[in-house]
């Protein structure tokens, strides 16, 4: 597996997206600033083991540009630490996980490096 973020790895069906913060089915974590909500699903997502979906909500943050930032942050640090959660899936399932910004404040791509690869290690500890 390459180091890479294709678009099959998105979270693009609404169907999903609504499956996903239902709550029936999904569970919760948190590390500061993010908030990560995944749900592990039997039927698997075509090639990829597991799809993401990055929010970052206008209430926090204004101006689209610091939007923007964080989401590029949130991506590069899912892409450098998945590859222990992707090994850790069975080829029979697949998990969808969104990853919720919480802060109004811009951090330094270190920070949301540590919290997103403390949120990895704690979805595949539950899985």
């Amino acid at each position: 597996m390459k180091n890479e973020f294709r678009k099959q790895e998105r979270i693009v069906s609404q169907k999903l997206m609504d499956h996903l913060f239902s709550g029936k089915e999904s569970h919760s974590l948190t590390a500061f600033p993010l908030r990560a909500v995944y749900m592990k699903q039997d039927i698997p997502h075509g090639d990829v083991p597991v799809q993401i979906l990055v929010s970052v909500p206008k209430r926090h943050l204004k101006h689209a540009v610091d939007r923007n930032r964080v989401k590029r942050q949130v991506r590069e640090a899912y892409r450098l630490r998945k590859g222990h959660l992707w090994q850790s899936i069975p080829d029979s399932q697949s998990l969808a996980i969104a990853f919720i910004w919480q802060t109004d404040k811009c951090l330094p791509s270190a920070e949301v490096d540590s919290r997103m690869r403390s949120l990895l290690e704690r979805i595949n500890r539950k899985l």
